[in-house]
Protein backbone atom coordinates (compact mmCIF):
# COMPACT_ATOMS: atom_id res chain seq x y z
CA UNK A 1 0.00 0.00 0.00
CA UNK A 2 0.93 3.36 -0.71
CA UNK A 3 1.89 5.66 2.55
CA UNK A 4 -1.20 7.94 2.55
CA UNK A 5 -0.10 11.94 2.35
CA UNK A 6 0.14 12.97 5.91
CA UNK A 7 -1.62 15.34 7.67
CA UNK A 8 -4.90 15.65 5.32
CA UNK A 9 -6.90 17.58 7.78
CA UNK A 10 -4.16 19.76 8.46
CA UNK A 11 -3.69 20.52 4.64
CA UNK A 12 -7.53 21.48 4.35
CA UNK A 13 -7.62 23.81 7.54
CA UNK A 14 -5.48 26.91 8.75
CA UNK A 15 -3.85 25.76 11.46
CA UNK A 16 -2.47 28.04 14.40
CA UNK A 17 1.24 28.57 14.12
CA UNK A 18 3.61 27.10 17.08
CA UNK A 19 4.10 28.77 20.19
CA UNK A 20 7.49 29.00 21.86
CA UNK A 21 7.91 29.64 25.42
CA UNK A 22 10.84 30.40 26.98
CA UNK A 23 12.56 30.67 30.52
CA UNK A 24 11.08 34.10 32.19
CA UNK A 25 7.69 33.82 29.92
CA UNK A 26 5.21 34.12 32.75
CA UNK A 27 3.38 30.61 31.25
CA UNK A 28 6.57 28.53 31.17
CA UNK A 29 6.29 27.43 35.07
CA UNK A 30 3.02 26.13 34.56
CA UNK A 31 4.12 24.56 30.82
CA UNK A 32 7.30 23.22 32.28
CA UNK A 33 6.05 22.05 35.62
CA UNK A 34 2.92 19.59 33.93
CA UNK A 35 4.59 16.41 34.69
CA UNK A 36 3.01 14.06 37.15
CA UNK A 37 6.10 13.24 39.31
CA UNK A 38 7.46 15.62 41.08
CA UNK A 39 10.32 14.11 41.71
CA UNK A 40 11.27 15.33 38.07
CA UNK A 41 10.76 18.94 36.88
CA UNK A 42 11.74 20.08 33.39
CA UNK A 43 13.89 22.91 32.62
CA UNK A 44 14.20 22.83 28.21
CA UNK A 45 15.61 26.28 27.29
CA UNK A 46 12.36 25.82 24.93
CA UNK A 47 8.64 24.66 25.06
CA UNK A 48 7.07 24.08 21.45
CA UNK A 49 3.35 23.94 21.48
CA UNK A 50 2.48 22.47 18.23
CA UNK A 51 -0.42 22.03 16.26
CA UNK A 52 0.17 19.71 13.65
CA UNK A 53 2.95 17.96 12.25
CA UNK A 54 4.56 20.21 10.36
CA UNK A 55 4.87 22.64 12.98
CA UNK A 56 6.74 18.94 15.00
CA UNK A 57 9.00 18.67 11.55
CA UNK A 58 10.08 22.33 12.23
CA UNK A 59 10.64 21.43 15.68
CA UNK A 60 12.55 18.20 15.09
CA UNK A 61 14.57 20.04 12.29
CA UNK A 62 15.70 23.24 14.65
CA UNK A 63 16.76 20.46 17.26
CA UNK A 64 18.82 18.65 14.76
CA UNK A 65 20.14 22.24 13.58
CA UNK A 66 21.47 23.18 16.90
CA UNK A 67 22.31 19.98 18.73
CA UNK A 68 19.33 20.30 20.96
CA UNK A 69 18.21 17.04 23.14
CA UNK A 70 14.10 16.48 22.30
CA UNK A 71 11.30 15.33 23.80
CA UNK A 72 7.80 15.20 23.54
CA UNK A 73 4.85 15.77 26.27
CA UNK A 74 0.97 14.34 25.93
CA UNK A 75 -0.88 14.13 28.71
CA UNK A 76 2.12 14.49 31.09
CA UNK A 77 1.30 11.12 32.88
CA UNK A 78 4.59 9.91 32.84
CA UNK A 79 5.68 8.18 35.82
CA UNK A 80 9.44 7.88 35.35
CA UNK A 81 11.99 10.81 34.16
CA UNK A 82 11.68 10.04 30.70
CA UNK A 83 10.48 13.41 29.91
CA UNK A 84 11.15 15.59 32.61
CA UNK A 85 14.73 15.73 32.27
CA UNK A 86 17.23 18.21 32.20
CA UNK A 87 19.21 16.76 29.27
CA UNK A 88 16.08 17.42 27.30
CA UNK A 89 16.44 21.11 25.38
CA UNK A 90 13.39 21.43 23.26
CA UNK A 91 10.21 20.02 24.56
CA UNK A 92 7.25 19.61 22.27
CA UNK A 93 3.85 19.77 24.13
CA UNK A 94 1.36 18.12 21.99
CA UNK A 95 -1.77 19.38 24.99
CA UNK A 96 -3.20 21.93 21.94
CA UNK A 97 -3.71 19.03 19.59
CA UNK A 98 -6.59 17.09 21.09
CA UNK A 99 -9.00 17.00 17.92
CA UNK A 100 -10.78 13.47 17.58
CA UNK A 101 -12.94 13.10 14.51
CA UNK A 102 -13.94 10.58 11.92
CA UNK A 103 -11.83 10.15 8.93
CA UNK A 104 -13.60 8.82 5.81
CA UNK A 105 -10.20 8.37 4.03
CA UNK A 106 -9.51 6.27 5.74
CA UNK A 107 -12.59 4.79 7.24
CA UNK A 108 -11.34 5.29 10.94
CA UNK A 109 -11.40 7.46 13.71
CA UNK A 110 -8.94 10.07 13.73
CA UNK A 111 -7.75 10.90 16.81
CA UNK A 112 -4.53 13.35 17.57
CA UNK A 113 -1.94 12.77 19.97
CA UNK A 114 -2.35 15.46 22.75
CA UNK A 115 -6.07 14.63 23.44
CA UNK A 116 -6.66 13.02 26.72
CA UNK A 117 -9.06 9.59 26.80
CA UNK A 118 -11.60 12.10 28.93
CA UNK A 119 -11.47 14.09 25.27
CA UNK A 120 -11.59 10.29 23.36
CA UNK A 121 -14.38 8.94 25.12
CA UNK A 122 -17.07 11.31 25.31
CA UNK A 123 -16.07 12.39 21.57
CA UNK A 124 -16.81 9.07 20.25
CA UNK A 125 -19.41 8.01 22.62
CA UNK A 126 -21.68 11.12 22.19
CA UNK A 127 -20.66 11.34 18.35
CA UNK A 128 -20.90 7.86 17.45
CA UNK A 129 -21.70 5.79 20.00
CA UNK A 130 -18.32 3.77 20.38
CA UNK A 131 -15.03 3.87 22.49
CA UNK A 132 -11.51 2.33 22.94
CA UNK A 133 -10.70 0.16 25.55
CA UNK A 134 -8.36 2.35 26.90
CA UNK A 135 -7.19 3.12 30.23
CA UNK A 136 -9.49 3.94 34.11
CA UNK A 137 -7.80 7.39 34.50
CA UNK A 138 -9.15 9.99 32.18
CA UNK A 139 -6.71 12.45 32.50
CA UNK A 140 -3.71 10.16 30.85
CA UNK A 141 -2.83 11.20 27.60
CA UNK A 142 -3.30 9.18 24.74
CA UNK A 143 0.31 9.33 23.38
CA UNK A 144 1.73 7.28 25.89
CA UNK A 145 -1.07 5.22 27.04
CA UNK A 146 -1.24 3.83 23.17
CA UNK A 147 2.07 3.80 21.99
CA UNK A 148 2.70 1.25 25.24
CA UNK A 149 -0.15 -0.90 24.90
CA UNK A 150 -2.86 0.77 26.92
CA UNK A 151 -5.67 -1.61 28.88
CA UNK A 152 -8.60 -0.91 30.66
CA UNK A 153 -12.08 -1.73 32.10
CA UNK A 154 -13.41 -2.88 28.61
CA UNK A 155 -10.41 -4.78 27.58
CA UNK A 156 -11.01 -8.30 29.11
CA UNK A 157 -14.00 -8.00 26.64
CA UNK A 158 -12.64 -6.22 23.55
CA UNK A 159 -8.53 -6.66 24.19
CA UNK A 160 -5.91 -3.81 24.39
CA UNK A 161 -6.58 -0.26 22.87
CA UNK A 162 -3.38 -1.38 20.27
CA UNK A 163 -5.67 -3.73 19.01
CA UNK A 164 -8.14 -1.35 17.24
CA UNK A 165 -5.14 0.67 16.45
CA UNK A 166 -5.75 1.11 12.41
CA UNK A 167 -2.55 3.73 12.19
CA UNK A 168 -0.26 6.37 13.29
CA UNK A 169 0.90 10.05 11.76
CA UNK A 170 4.52 10.23 12.98
CA UNK A 171 7.42 12.75 12.63
CA UNK A 172 10.51 10.54 12.52
CA UNK A 173 14.32 11.59 11.59
CA UNK A 174 15.69 10.30 8.58
CA UNK A 175 19.50 9.01 7.92
CA UNK A 176 20.18 12.52 6.24
CA UNK A 177 19.49 13.78 9.19
CA UNK A 178 16.26 16.07 8.44
CA UNK A 179 12.58 15.36 9.72
CA UNK A 180 9.27 14.06 7.81
CA UNK A 181 6.38 12.79 8.27
CA UNK A 182 5.69 9.46 7.72
CA UNK A 183 1.68 7.18 7.95
CA UNK A 184 2.54 3.93 8.79
CA UNK A 185 -0.80 1.11 9.11
CA UNK A 186 -1.44 -1.85 10.51
CA UNK A 187 -2.27 -3.05 6.12
CA UNK A 188 -0.41 -5.90 5.72
CA UNK A 189 1.49 -4.19 2.41
CA UNK A 190 2.44 -1.23 3.94
CA UNK A 191 6.15 -0.76 3.65
CA UNK A 192 6.28 1.14 6.89
CA UNK A 193 3.89 -1.44 8.95
CA UNK A 194 6.70 -2.20 11.24
CA UNK A 195 6.69 1.67 12.25
CA UNK A 196 2.76 0.89 13.24
CA UNK A 197 3.76 -2.08 14.97
CA UNK A 198 6.40 -0.55 17.26
CA UNK A 199 3.46 1.44 18.68
CA UNK A 200 1.55 -1.32 19.68
CA UNK A 201 3.34 -1.64 22.65
CA UNK A 202 7.24 -0.15 21.94
CA UNK A 203 6.40 2.90 23.90
CA UNK A 204 6.17 6.74 23.36
CA UNK A 205 9.07 8.98 22.11
CA UNK A 206 11.79 6.64 21.14
CA UNK A 207 10.90 6.26 17.52
CA UNK A 208 9.70 9.47 16.83
CA UNK A 209 7.19 11.68 17.76
CA UNK A 210 3.68 11.01 17.01
CA UNK A 211 1.29 13.35 16.13
CA UNK A 212 -2.03 11.70 15.28
CA UNK A 213 -3.69 8.28 15.83
CA UNK A 214 -6.27 6.12 13.60
CA UNK A 215 -8.64 3.47 15.39
CA UNK A 216 -11.06 1.11 13.68
CA UNK A 217 -11.76 -2.88 14.79
CA UNK A 218 -9.83 -4.98 12.66
CA UNK A 219 -12.63 -6.82 10.41
CA UNK A 220 -15.02 -3.97 10.79
CA UNK A 221 -17.27 -2.31 8.18
CA UNK A 222 -19.85 -0.37 7.57
CA UNK A 223 -21.13 2.76 8.69
CA UNK A 224 -18.64 5.12 11.37
CA UNK A 225 -20.76 3.18 14.48
CA UNK A 226 -20.00 0.02 13.66
CA UNK A 227 -16.35 0.33 13.12
CA UNK A 228 -14.92 0.49 17.37
CA UNK A 229 -16.72 -1.59 20.08
CA UNK A 230 -20.30 0.01 21.88
CA UNK A 231 -19.68 0.04 25.92
CA UNK A 232 -22.28 -1.17 27.78
CA UNK A 233 -25.16 1.64 28.46
CA UNK A 234 -25.06 1.10 31.97
CA UNK A 235 -21.70 0.40 34.41
CA UNK A 236 -21.99 -0.28 38.14
CA UNK A 237 -19.11 0.53 40.29
CA UNK A 238 -18.59 -1.22 43.19
CA UNK A 239 -16.03 -0.82 46.05
CA UNK A 240 -15.36 -2.99 48.21
CA UNK A 241 -13.30 -1.97 51.92
CA UNK A 242 -11.77 -3.62 54.62
CA UNK A 243 -9.69 -1.65 57.27
CA UNK A 244 -6.32 -2.17 58.00
CA UNK A 245 -6.92 -1.71 62.00
CA UNK A 246 -8.92 -5.24 61.67
CA UNK A 247 -6.78 -7.04 59.34
CA UNK A 248 -4.62 -9.40 60.42
CA UNK A 249 -1.92 -11.01 58.04
CA UNK A 250 -3.69 -14.28 57.93
CA UNK A 251 -6.88 -12.31 56.79
CA UNK A 252 -4.81 -9.86 54.18
CA UNK A 253 -2.74 -13.05 52.78
CA UNK A 254 -6.27 -15.20 52.27
CA UNK A 255 -7.98 -11.70 50.73
CA UNK A 256 -5.27 -11.41 48.01
CA UNK A 257 -4.92 -15.73 47.92
CA UNK A 258 -8.66 -15.63 46.90
CA UNK A 259 -8.09 -12.73 44.47
CA UNK A 260 -5.41 -14.20 42.81
CA UNK A 261 -7.05 -17.78 42.37
CA UNK A 262 -10.35 -16.06 41.65
CA UNK A 263 -8.58 -14.49 38.13
CA UNK A 264 -7.15 -17.66 37.28
CA UNK A 265 -10.12 -19.70 37.19
CA UNK A 266 -12.12 -16.98 35.04
CA UNK A 267 -9.95 -14.99 32.58
CA UNK A 268 -9.90 -17.44 30.01
CA UNK A 269 -10.93 -16.52 26.60
CA UNK A 270 -14.85 -16.62 26.62
CA UNK A 271 -15.13 -16.16 30.37
CA UNK A 272 -18.87 -15.32 31.38
CA UNK A 273 -17.02 -12.53 33.12
CA UNK A 274 -15.29 -10.85 30.56
CA UNK A 275 -17.78 -8.00 31.11
CA UNK A 276 -16.02 -7.31 34.38
CA UNK A 277 -12.85 -5.02 35.54
CA UNK A 278 -11.38 -5.28 38.97
CA UNK A 279 -8.60 -3.66 40.99
CA UNK A 280 -7.48 -5.14 43.93
CA UNK A 281 -6.01 -2.08 45.60
CA UNK A 282 -3.26 -3.15 48.80
CA UNK A 283 -2.42 0.35 50.78
CA UNK A 284 -0.31 0.64 52.86
CA UNK A 285 -1.37 1.39 56.55
CA UNK A 286 -0.81 4.71 56.33
CA UNK A 287 -4.36 4.90 53.73
CA UNK A 288 -6.31 3.05 56.67
CA UNK A 289 -8.19 0.41 54.11
CA UNK A 290 -7.71 -1.98 51.35
CA UNK A 291 -10.24 -1.28 48.23
CA UNK A 292 -11.20 -4.19 45.21
CA UNK A 293 -12.56 -1.70 42.88
CA UNK A 294 -15.10 -3.35 40.23
CA UNK A 295 -16.69 -2.20 37.30
CA UNK A 296 -19.62 -4.29 35.66
CA UNK A 297 -21.67 -3.77 32.24
CA UNK A 298 -25.02 -3.30 34.55
CA UNK A 299 -26.78 -4.86 31.39
CA UNK A 300 -25.29 -8.39 31.58
CA UNK A 301 -27.30 -11.06 32.24
CA UNK A 302 -27.33 -12.78 35.53
CA UNK A 303 -25.02 -9.39 36.95
CA UNK A 304 -26.34 -9.67 40.18
CA UNK A 305 -25.81 -13.30 41.17
CA UNK A 306 -22.17 -13.24 39.62
CA UNK A 307 -21.22 -9.97 41.31
CA UNK A 308 -22.55 -11.40 44.72
CA UNK A 309 -20.43 -13.98 44.17
CA UNK A 310 -17.20 -12.49 43.14
CA UNK A 311 -17.12 -9.91 46.17
CA UNK A 312 -17.88 -13.48 48.14
CA UNK A 313 -14.97 -15.75 46.67
CA UNK A 314 -12.54 -12.91 47.00
CA UNK A 315 -13.39 -12.45 50.66
CA UNK A 316 -13.79 -15.79 51.69
CA UNK A 317 -11.87 -16.86 54.93
CA UNK A 318 -10.72 -13.33 55.60
CA UNK A 319 -12.29 -13.11 58.52
CA UNK A 320 -14.10 -9.55 57.98
CA UNK A 321 -17.00 -8.05 56.79
CA UNK A 322 -15.95 -5.50 54.39
CA UNK A 323 -17.95 -2.22 53.94
CA UNK A 324 -19.57 -2.43 50.43
CA UNK A 325 -20.52 0.91 48.40
CA UNK A 326 -22.28 0.43 44.74
CA UNK A 327 -23.34 2.75 42.28
CA UNK A 328 -24.87 2.81 38.82
CA UNK A 329 -24.64 5.14 36.14
CA UNK A 330 -24.22 5.11 32.19
CA UNK A 331 -21.12 3.79 31.12
CA UNK A 332 -19.79 7.76 30.15
CA UNK A 333 -20.67 8.96 33.70
CA UNK A 334 -18.85 6.48 34.78
CA UNK A 335 -15.60 6.50 32.71
CA UNK A 336 -14.92 9.98 33.14
CA UNK A 337 -14.94 9.92 36.60
CA UNK A 338 -11.58 11.19 38.03
CA UNK A 339 -9.03 9.42 39.38
CA UNK A 340 -8.06 10.07 43.10
CA UNK A 341 -5.60 12.97 43.31
CA UNK A 342 -2.74 12.40 45.75
CA UNK A 343 -2.45 16.00 46.51
CA UNK A 344 0.83 17.29 48.18
CA UNK A 345 2.13 13.67 47.46
CA UNK A 346 3.22 13.87 44.23
CA UNK A 347 6.49 12.68 44.31
CA UNK A 348 6.03 8.93 43.27
CA UNK A 349 8.34 5.84 42.54
CA UNK A 350 6.86 2.92 40.77
CA UNK A 351 6.93 -0.07 38.65
CA UNK A 352 5.01 -2.96 36.99
CA UNK A 353 4.37 -5.97 35.13
CA UNK A 354 2.03 -9.56 34.57
CA UNK A 355 1.29 -12.46 36.30
CA UNK A 356 0.63 -15.81 34.25
CA UNK A 357 0.00 -17.24 37.69
CA UNK A 358 -1.20 -15.86 41.56
CA UNK A 359 1.21 -14.21 43.49
CA UNK A 360 2.99 -17.15 46.24
CA UNK A 361 2.28 -17.52 50.16
CA UNK A 362 5.45 -16.08 50.20
CA UNK A 363 5.10 -12.98 47.95
CA UNK A 364 1.83 -12.33 49.71
CA UNK A 365 3.76 -12.13 53.04
CA UNK A 366 6.75 -9.79 51.73
CA UNK A 367 4.09 -7.25 50.57
CA UNK A 368 2.46 -7.84 53.88
CA UNK A 369 5.60 -6.93 55.58
CA UNK A 370 6.14 -3.65 53.58
CA UNK A 371 2.89 -2.19 53.48
CA UNK A 372 2.49 -2.73 57.18
CA UNK A 373 6.37 -1.08 57.95
CA UNK A 374 5.57 1.77 59.78
CA UNK A 375 9.08 3.62 59.22
CA UNK A 376 7.92 5.35 56.02
CA UNK A 377 4.73 7.31 55.82
CA UNK A 378 4.56 7.50 52.12
CA UNK A 379 1.19 6.49 50.11
CA UNK A 380 2.62 2.60 49.05
CA UNK A 381 0.12 0.45 46.90
CA UNK A 382 0.02 -2.66 45.42
CA UNK A 383 -2.30 -2.69 42.72
CA UNK A 384 -3.63 -5.77 40.91
CA UNK A 385 -5.66 -5.19 38.21
CA UNK A 386 -7.75 -7.86 36.02
CA UNK A 387 -6.06 -8.84 32.63
CA UNK A 388 -6.75 -11.87 30.26
CA UNK A 389 -10.08 -13.06 28.50
CA UNK A 390 -9.70 -11.00 25.18
CA UNK A 391 -6.70 -9.89 25.71
CA UNK A 392 -5.18 -13.24 25.38
CA UNK A 393 -7.10 -14.40 22.34
CA UNK A 394 -4.10 -12.11 20.38
CA UNK A 395 -0.47 -13.45 19.64
CA UNK A 396 2.39 -12.23 21.34
CA UNK A 397 3.95 -11.31 18.11
CA UNK A 398 0.68 -9.52 16.65
CA UNK A 399 1.61 -6.49 18.49
CA UNK A 400 4.72 -5.05 20.30
CA UNK A 401 3.34 -5.66 23.65
CA UNK A 402 4.12 -9.47 24.02
CA UNK A 403 2.13 -10.60 27.12
CA UNK A 404 -0.66 -11.89 26.05
CA UNK A 405 -1.61 -15.30 28.37
CA UNK A 406 -1.38 -13.18 31.76
CA UNK A 407 -4.23 -12.96 34.62
CA UNK A 408 -3.36 -9.88 36.12
CA UNK A 409 -1.67 -6.51 35.71
CA UNK A 410 0.69 -5.96 38.69
CA UNK A 411 1.78 -2.36 39.80
CA UNK A 412 3.86 -1.02 42.64
CA UNK A 413 3.48 2.61 43.41
CA UNK A 414 4.51 5.64 46.50
CA UNK A 415 3.78 8.65 46.98
CA UNK A 416 4.96 11.11 49.11
CA UNK A 417 5.59 14.81 49.76
CA UNK A 418 8.98 15.58 51.49
CA UNK A 419 11.55 15.89 49.22
CA UNK A 420 13.97 15.39 52.37
CA UNK A 421 11.86 11.74 52.40
CA UNK A 422 12.94 10.69 49.03
CA UNK A 423 16.04 8.24 49.85
CA UNK A 424 13.88 6.37 52.40
CA UNK A 425 10.91 6.40 50.01
CA UNK A 426 12.56 5.49 46.86
CA UNK A 427 14.27 2.24 49.03
CA UNK A 428 10.74 1.40 50.67
CA UNK A 429 9.38 0.90 47.13
CA UNK A 430 12.70 -1.00 45.93
CA UNK A 431 12.86 -3.15 49.35
CA UNK A 432 9.11 -4.26 48.45
CA UNK A 433 9.46 -5.28 45.08
CA UNK A 434 12.71 -7.01 46.04
CA UNK A 435 11.20 -8.83 48.43
CA UNK A 436 8.33 -9.95 46.16
CA UNK A 437 10.44 -10.90 42.90
CA UNK A 438 13.73 -11.95 45.01
CA UNK A 439 13.86 -15.19 43.23
CA UNK A 440 14.17 -13.69 40.01
CA UNK A 441 16.96 -11.02 40.84
CA UNK A 442 14.30 -7.83 41.97
CA UNK A 443 11.74 -7.59 38.89
CA UNK A 444 8.99 -10.06 37.66
CA UNK A 445 11.47 -11.48 34.84
CA UNK A 446 9.33 -14.02 32.46
CA UNK A 447 8.63 -17.10 34.08
CA UNK A 448 5.76 -19.68 33.99
CA UNK A 449 4.02 -17.29 37.02
CA UNK A 450 5.31 -13.84 36.28
CA UNK A 451 5.43 -12.43 32.54
CA UNK A 452 7.79 -9.45 32.13
CA UNK A 453 7.58 -5.34 32.74
CA UNK A 454 5.19 -2.89 31.31
CA UNK A 455 6.63 0.09 29.50
CA UNK A 456 4.07 2.49 30.67
CA UNK A 457 4.79 1.30 34.73
CA UNK A 458 8.67 2.48 33.74
CA UNK A 459 11.28 1.96 36.33
CA UNK A 460 14.90 3.15 35.43
CA UNK A 461 16.38 0.06 38.14
CA UNK A 462 15.83 -1.96 35.09
CA UNK A 463 18.64 -0.89 33.27
CA UNK A 464 20.89 -0.40 37.12
CA UNK A 465 22.98 -3.97 37.83
CA UNK A 466 22.51 -3.09 41.22
CA UNK A 467 18.94 -3.28 41.04
CA UNK A 468 18.09 -5.70 37.97
CA UNK A 469 20.57 -8.64 39.48
CA UNK A 470 18.32 -11.17 36.80
CA UNK A 471 21.17 -11.65 34.57
CA UNK A 472 18.02 -10.70 31.88
CA UNK A 473 18.48 -7.18 30.21
CA UNK A 474 15.98 -4.36 30.57
CA UNK A 475 14.49 -4.85 27.54
CA UNK A 476 13.66 -8.48 27.61
CA UNK A 477 11.78 -8.17 30.63
CA UNK A 478 9.72 -5.74 28.87
CA UNK A 479 9.81 -6.74 25.35
CA UNK A 480 10.86 -10.50 25.49
CA UNK A 481 10.60 -11.71 22.15
CA UNK A 482 9.64 -8.51 20.25
CA UNK A 483 12.97 -6.51 21.14
CA UNK A 484 14.90 -7.62 17.76
CA UNK A 485 11.96 -6.93 15.47
CA UNK A 486 11.56 -3.22 17.73
CA UNK A 487 15.54 -2.97 17.27
CA UNK A 488 15.10 -3.01 14.18
CA UNK A 489 12.26 -0.46 13.83
CA UNK A 490 14.79 1.54 16.10
CA UNK A 491 17.64 1.07 13.41
CA UNK A 492 15.71 1.92 10.42
CA UNK A 493 13.56 4.76 11.83
CA UNK A 494 15.90 6.81 14.10
CA UNK A 495 19.11 5.87 13.37
CA UNK A 496 20.83 8.59 14.70
CA UNK A 497 19.13 8.30 17.91
CA UNK A 498 17.06 11.51 17.79
CA UNK A 499 14.58 10.33 19.89
CA UNK A 500 15.46 8.93 22.89
CA UNK A 501 15.14 8.24 26.78
CA UNK A 502 16.14 6.48 29.78
CA UNK A 503 14.34 3.34 28.62
CA UNK A 504 14.41 3.96 24.85
CA UNK A 505 16.20 1.43 22.83
CA UNK A 506 19.20 3.04 21.24
CA UNK A 507 20.21 1.71 17.23
CA UNK A 508 22.88 -0.68 16.94
CA UNK A 509 26.02 0.18 14.74
CA UNK A 510 27.66 -1.33 11.95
Amino acid sequence: MTALTPSTAQAATKVAPEVIVRPGDARYAALAGRGYNGRFVATPDEIWLVHGAAQVEKAVNQALARNQRITVRGGGHSFEGLVDDPQFRLLVDLSEMKEVRYDPAMRAFSVQAGARLSDVYRALYEGWGVTVPGGVCPEVGVGGHVSGGGYGPLSRRHGLVVDHLQAIEIVVADRGGRARTVVATRDPGDPNRDLWWAHTGGGGGGFGIVTRFWFRTPGASGAPSSLLPKPPARMRKTVVSWPWAELTEAGFTRLVLNHGAWHAANSFPGSPYAVMHSSLQLHSYFAGTCELEIRWDATSPGMERMHDSYIRAVNAGVGLEPTVTVKEGTWLEIALEPTPSYGEYSRQKSMGGHLRKPLTVEQVGAMYRSLSDQSHYGAGLVYLAAYGCKINTVSSSATAIPQRDSVLKLWYSNNWADPAQDEIEVEWIRTLRKSVHGATGGFPVPNARQDGGYINYPDVDMRDPAQNTSGVPWYSIIWKDNYPRLQRVKNTYDPHDVFRHALSLPPTRG
